[in-house]
């Protein structure tokens, strides 16, 4: 089955981590076709499990060996990041050219009581909807200029580990994805 790693904490904060460490990583965990996208921490390969979150938690492991600290690991297959790349969030609205689309990935869907909270942060410059393990967030800007209180919402939401991708970046993935498969 092929799968796309998407790795939290990758060239960000300080950890600096060359792709071909990543992909070489990867290779020693049996993995096959392995390749990376951006240095975002994007990582393709071919797995024989078809147990997402025991793969997850296998990458999680030999990642912080191999690099001392903590990354998790959010594994999408092929058909799940399609769906991301072509998931409409926000049928009402017109999107501008100015318009940012991210998306934040969890590991599990984000729990019911979570919902009302986390859509109570919206702003007249930011959208949010959920679906299954992805939150979608529309930012009518940069997103470096987004009205959200991060901070407050991180107190007051307690989101569950995650990491974050444009769209534009998803798509891509997506046309590699598709390409090699």
């Amino acid at each position: 089955m092929r799968y796309v790693a998407l790795l939290g904490g990758i060239n960000v904060g300080g950890h600096r981590v060359k792709m071909t460490e990543l992909q070489a990583i990867f290779e020693a965990l049996g993995f096959q076709g392995v390749a990376t996208f951006i240095a975002s921490g994007n990582v393709l390969f071919d797995a024989d499990s078809t147990d997402a979150a025991a793969l997850a938690a296998q990458i999680d492991q030999r990642l912080a060996q191999q690099l001392g600290y903590n990354v998790p690991t959010f594994l999408r297959s092929l058909e799940e990041l399609q769906h991301v790349a072509t998931y409409q969030p926000f049928p009402t609205l017109t999107l501008n050219p100015g318009d940012t689309l991210s998306i934040l990935f969890l590991a599990a869907p984000l729990p019911a009581e979570l919902h009302a909270p986390l859509r109570s942060f919206r702003t007249a410059m930011d959208e949010f909807h959920i679906d299954q393990r992805e939150i979608y967030w529309l930012c009518r800007d940069k997103t470096s200029d987004s009205l959200v209180n991060w901070r407050l919402m991180g107190k007051q939401v307690r989101l569950p580990a995650l990491t974050v991708r444009n769209i534009t970046t998803i798509r891509k993935l997506v046309a590699k994805h598709a390409a090699e498969g």
